[in-house]
């Protein structure tokens, strides 16, 4: 509902505080810093930067200098299902949408702004998994996906390790392996091209790939879903 959004300004001190909240809560750094700590993240967000906070995502935070934050705080039944937290750059997007929250004070002005953002929030599919799924053909580094999500790439394998129960190399293979079986069963591309597409130089690399993901060739598996 309308009232139980909360817009407003707020100053954070040097003691060191550690909660989590049920709503979810935006936050624009006006002046000053903060060092903000999650599970996943440690951040000095600054107003070069806002920060998006789940729903019962713990925090530890302060602030060692001067500082004022307009804070948005919004309710669960406005947030598109699970959301996770969000540490992006303050583009020419998110700077509108702070001088815009800044200025209103109508109820359903500040709604309409509200639900504006909540279509930006990250939900459940972490952004590197989804540049994953939408990249697996090409090489695909761990330095690019670690900076997907804003996270040290040696940290970044045991998160990924954690949210997806499979290693990088594991999570690709098994996408290129699914591509590779649709390609062999539903096209008549030639096994060479449907290495290519996969992300293989030399049929023989991708023959001995799909040998041991598999347990036989290409061709023999092709051959098997004619019949």
């Amino acid at each position: 509902m309308t009232l139980d959004i909360t817009c407003e300004k707020r100053i954070y001190t040097n003691d060191v505080t550690s909660h989590f909240h049920e709503h979810g809560q935006l936050l624009f750094p006006l002046y000053g810093s903060m060092d903000l700590k999650t599970i996943e993240q440690q951040v000095k967000l600054t107003p070069d930067y806002v920060y998006y906070l789940a729903p019962k995502s713990k925090h530890t935070f302060h602030s060692t200098d001067q500082n004022e934050f307009l804070v948005l705080d919004i309710p669960n039944n406005m947030l598109p299902g699970e959301t996770r937290d969000m540490y992006v750059e303050m583009n020419t997007q998110w700077v509108s949408v702070k001088q815009l929250l800044m200025n209103e004070t109508a109820n359903n002005a500040i709604a309409n702004l509200t639900n504006y953002v909540v279509d930006k929030l990250d939900t459940t599919t972490p952004k590197s998994i989804d540049y994953i799924h939408k990249n697996y053909k090409d090489r695909v580094s761990i330095e690019r996906l670690a900076a997907e999500e804003n996270y040290h790439p040696s940290y970044y394998s045991k998160w990924f390790k954690k949210q997806t129960g499979k290693s990088v190399k594991a999570y690709l293979d098994e996408l290129r392996l699914l591509e590779a079986k649709r390609l062999l069963q539903f096209s008549s591309w030639t096994i060479t091209r449907i290495a290519g597409e996969i992300g293989y130089d030399n049929v023989s690399s991708f023959t001995r790939w799909f040998v041991k993901a598999q347990g036989m060739s290409p061709h023999a598996f092709k051959e098997l879903k004619k019949r």
